[in-house]
């Protein structure tokens, strides 16, 4: 069937342009307020916005909601969808809903486990795992049909992607994974966050011999740090995270009152090195709770305007 995603984030993508996106995190209640607030300030500064679904297993809004809401404000969202809660029936009925809405991005991902979160004893699914969850999402708006086989009235024409860690141990399996994931079905891939440039260089060198920068968009993560406590934190305590120790250093080596600043720097340095690493897309901006410096990040990083697309 191949239906044509009518994709901003596509357009983009396939026009040549590096494209960058940003995401929110729903609130922890009903109140959508300070989610379109954040997403009305990024708005002129990225191509799409992720919208994440209950990240660390702490149980907020519905991703899908907030989607909504943004789709409703004019803006382009892009549907994370997690196979930890739901079954296929609920993921296919979910991808129905985001459709109905013409939400034309997911995110396919597996989820953090409940452990780790406010449910700790709550009953993960996992019916799926995120490469089924591609192929489900293909056959869904390649083929017309459901997973059960029955076709479907109007399929849904998403631009399907998935996230890459090129920072988890083993490292010689980081480029095999991301094949795999391309080829159940991903066309665009957005990375953990970049601290060790040259081991993400040594990944790209991967990506780029298995030809697999032809196959689908590579969109760089980045993170900017609020405090040396933060750089420790996510070096010390958060899995599959690859913080140099002379990054901890640098902004540990200015005072408090500066360390935001630096770690804008830090940021804005890294996104210029890596519009220099072949076979990079574009970008993906998470600044966690810190949304109103995106737009200067990505003036800064020579970003800005974003292009227009027909």
């Amino acid at each position: 069937m191949n239906a044509k995603t009518p994709s901003r984030l596509e357009k983009i993508l396939r026009a040549g342009h590096l494209a960058v996106t940003s995401e929110c995190g729903p609130p922890r209640g009903s109140d959508i307020g300070h989610l379109a607030a954040k997403a009305e300030a990024i708005r002129r500064h990225v191509d799409a916005i992720n919208v994440t679904d209950n990240q660390t297993s702490v149980c907020r809004l519905c991703s899908l909601a907030a989607c909504i809401r943004l789709k409703l404000m004019g803006l382009e969202p892009v549907l994370q969808m997690v196979v930890r809660d739901r079954n296929r029936i609920a993921l296919q009925s979910d991808i129905l809903g985001a459709a109905s809405f013409d939400i034309h991005n997911i995110l396919c991902l597996s989820g953090d486990h409940q452990r780790f979160g406010d449910h700790a004893q709550g009953q993960n699914v996992f019916d799926l795992d995120s490469m089924q969850l591609l192929q489900t999402v293909r056959r869904m708006r390649d083929e017309g049909r459901f997973l059960g086989g029955d076709p479907i009235e109007r399929p849904p024409a998403m631009f399907v992607g998935a996230a890459a860690n090129p920072f988890a141990d083993p490292f010689e399996i980081r480029v095999p994974r991301l094949a795999k994931k391309i080829a159940a079905g991903a066309e665009f891939i957005q990375t953990q966050c970049i601290y060790n440039v040259e081991r993400f260089e040594r990944w790209m060198q991967g990506v780029r011999d298995r030809g697999l920068h032809e196959k689908a968009f590579i969109l760089a993560g980045v993170t900017p740090l609020k405090s040396a406590g933060m750089a420790r934190y996510m070096k010390n305590k958060v899995p599959g995270m690859d913080v140099p120790e002379e990054v901890v250093k640098r902004m540990a080596g200015v005072p408090k009152d500066r360390q935001a600043e630096e770690g804008i720097a830090i940021c804005i340095e890294t996104l210029q090195r890596l519009k220099e690493v072949p076979g990079v897309a574009g970008f993906h901006i998470m600044a966690i709770e810190w949304e109103e410096r995106v737009p200067e990040i990505v003036e800064r990083a020579g970003l800005a305007p974003r292009p227009a697309v027909a």
